[in-house]
């Protein structure tokens, strides 16, 4: 199989926190179709915080959402890769194997990322996928107030305030119903090449 390249840049505006964003993405309605990945998991609202292991303060948030697709929203992020088109911070094309490189490529010798995952039912999935895509682009430092925002629209999560720093937004996401909280603890190369490159695109699941 051709290898593909799986670009984050710059990285270190990533995990460091909410970088320069990739303004103006938007990918082609026949690219993003094509792209278009629709898990057998449950419908789900995946909440990603990077925090610093030497501060312990957050760096960054970002936003899994599986609903009829699944797609990765990264207010502010850098991430590219050509199996995984973009629209204003809208990741689109997330099988399992790229979100285990996503959230592998944020967690590194100087961070760790908190993945905190609420079961929904497919309604909210829908309704937050839609407010996802109408939410982009997020300025620089505003990931976590965007997020938290949207987040508090949901039927279930009226409960989150609108903070602009991610632990603040990981703790009270902490508190609601049914959450299930994981921590990933890596202590690679900072660059992060070697998961970088392990993405081959899509092989598994189905499309839409």
């Amino acid at each position: 199989m051709q290898r593909r390249r799986f670009l984050l840049l710059p990285f270190t505006a990533v995990v460091a926190g909410c970088g320069p964003p990739n303004m103006g993405a938007w990918a082609p309605d026949e690219v993003v179709a094509r792209a278009a990945y629709a898990s057998d998991a449950p419908p789900m609202v995946r909440l990603y915080t990077m925090v610093s292991n030497r501060t312990g303060a957050g760096a960054h948030t970002s936003l899994l959402i599986n609903a009829s697709q699944q797609v990765i929203f990264d207010p502010a992020g850098n991430v590219e890769h050509p199996d995984v088109p973009e629209r204003n911070d809208v990741l689109f094309g997330v099988t399992p194997e790229f979100e285990r490189v996503y959230r592998s490529a944020h967690a590194r010798e100087t961070y760790h990322v908190v993945v905190q995952t609420k079961i929904v039912s497919p309604e909210v999935a829908e309704m937050a996928l839609r407010k996802v895509q109408a939410a982009g682009p997020v300025q620089p430092a505003r990931c976590t107030l965007v997020t938290a925002r949207l987040l508090s629209e949901l039927p279930g999560f009226e409960s989150l305030r609108p903070v602009w720093f991610p632990k603040r937004l990981m703790e009270d996401f902490e508190r609601l119903p049914g959450v299930e909280t994981e921590k990933l603890v890596e202590y690679d190369d900072p660059d992060k090449f070697e998961a970088i490159m392990s993405y081959d695109g899509p092989e598994t699941g189905s499309r839409p």
